[in-house]
């Protein structure tokens, strides 16, 4: 089974990370949630606490398949302070394993210099983060082992495009019309 990881930081944007984790786990992908704190309480940007699996320290990342990061603020600047969670980026990078990332957070990745020369997306006026790549306006974009989307309002084909990723396109079209989702 496929192993996912979704990591939260104080202010987090709710809907872009448990979107993905509820529709991984319905799925049957490995998907964990992840304090990047010492404390497995992590209140996102709208004040709703989320206990999360596990803290950064607990992690066996070489059992994961991929990374996901949610975006919201200050969630993502506190992503772009997390030095070892970025070691550990740059290593899945290097491997060329899995990342991914929605609304502000792909601008981890490129800040990081990771995005150079790529197609990637991230929320509307976040572009200048996207440094070297080439930013599209589509919901989800895939460019290699990197998936990226714009915002809370695509968190849906995003968790879709993880599952696709995996399971392949039967498998999240199954999952879309067990959903009920049109788009």
């Amino acid at each position: 089974m496929a192993m996912t990881a979704v990591f939260l930081a104080e202010g987090f944007e709710e809907i872009e990370a448990l979107t993905v984790v509820d529709l991984l786990r319905r799925a049957r992908i490995g998907c964990g949630t992840v304090s990047i704190t010492e404390d497995h309480k992590v209140t996102g940007s709208h004040k709703i606490p989320v206990i999360a699996d596990q803290v950064f320290a607990e992690v066996d990342f070489d059992d994961l398949d991929m990374i996901i990061l949610p975006g919201g603020m200050p969630g993502t600047n506190h992503l772009k302070e997390c030095e070892p969670l970025k070691e550990k980026i740059r290593m899945f990078d290097e491997a060329h394993r899995h990342l991914a990332a929605i609304c502000a957070a792909p601008t981890v990745f490129g800040e990081m210099g990771l995005l150079e020369g790529r197609n990637a997306c991230c929320f509307p006026g976040l572009e200048d983060g996207l440094v070297g790549a080439t930013a599209l306006k589509e919901e989800v974009v895939v460019d290699g082992h990197f998936i990226t989307s714009r915002g809370m309002g695509t968190a849906i084909p995003f968790g879709l495009e993880i599952i696709r990723c995996f399971q392949g396109r039967e498998a999240a079209k199954g999952m879309a019309e067990r959903i009920v989702y049109g788009g």
